[in-house]
């Protein structure tokens, strides 16, 4: 045999490599399980991304709000306030959510991110009424108790492979409970005792509700692409603010030293 044919040969063999390799390769094809990979792992980041992003929107909107908070004086609040426009803010915050729902379901990133901001300033001006109230101190711990304490229960959502839908089905149902609670509060029976048990069913109910919904991203992130990671994403974060923010006010009501 010349030595065209022993090359020939050889590369003949070297073809015929992918025969023995086994099932791994569709029609020996090495190509088909290196693009089944890739599409896997770029479907892995997309998962991640939305999670790791949700948690980011939530503490840039947190920085945000803390940073409004702050800046605003008792007697801008005064001011701002007067004349029945703390309704007015409340009626927006509310219209905020309302539209956010509604650009995240068109999987307009833009506008849900420009309202997450927007609401996370308005939120911020009615919050400062709370340095007009307590201490700065107790501020001060009880926003890091609620931070190690959500911190808690978003790891036990992410990693717990117990289905949580259940236990947010009884929180949501719970938590139109104590709103209801409230309202009969604040206007008819105006009970401290009513007030403090109420705050302790709301701690319990979003402690719940941060692992719910911490998970319900983790399931949710599955159905991630290209176009929605970002929509996702901040609608991950919206939930988890809300989560934390109600969380801390309860937890200020009950433990908080009034100035």
């Amino acid at each position: 045999m010349n030595h065209y044919d022993t090359e020939t040969t050889k590369k003949y063999d070297y073809n015929n490599d992918y025969d023995d390799i086994g099932p791994n390769f569709e029609s020996g094809n090495p190509y088909v399980i290196g693009l089944s990979e890739t599409s896997k792992i770029l479907k892995s980041c997309m998962h991640e991304e939305v999670i790791s992003k949700s948690f980011l929107f939530m503490f840039a909107a947190l920085i945000i709000t803390a940073v409004t908070s702050l800046s605003i004086t008792p007697s801008s609040f005064i001011l701002l306030m007067s004349n029945g426009r703390f309704y007015i803010f409340i009626g927006a915050e509310l219209l905020i959510v309302f539209l956010s729902n509604y650009a995240i379901k068109k999987n307009n990133a833009l506008l849900a991110g420009i309202l997450f901001i927007a609401y996370s300033c308005l939120n911020g001006i009615t919050l400062s009424l709370i340095f007009m109230i307590y201490t700065t101190a107790s501020i001060f711990y009880i926003f890091v108790t609620t931070a190690v304490l959500f911190a808690i229960m978003a790891i036990i959502g992410l990693v717990t492979k117990t289905d949580l839908s259940k236990v947010g089905n009884l929180c949501i149902m719970g938590l139109f409970g104590i709103i209801i609670m409230s309202f009969v509060n604040i206007f008819l029976l105006k009970s401290d005792s009513l007030d403090f048990a109420i705050s302790i069913v709301a701690v319990l109910i979003f402690v719940g509700l941060t692992a719910y919904d911490t998970q319900k991203i983790k399931k949710m992130a599955t159905y991630s692409n290209e176009q929605n990671v970002l929509t996702l994403s901040l609608f991950g974060a919206f939930q988890l603010y809300l989560d934390f923010i109600n969380l801390f006010l309860y937890l200020l009501r009950i433990f908080g030293k009034r100035k």
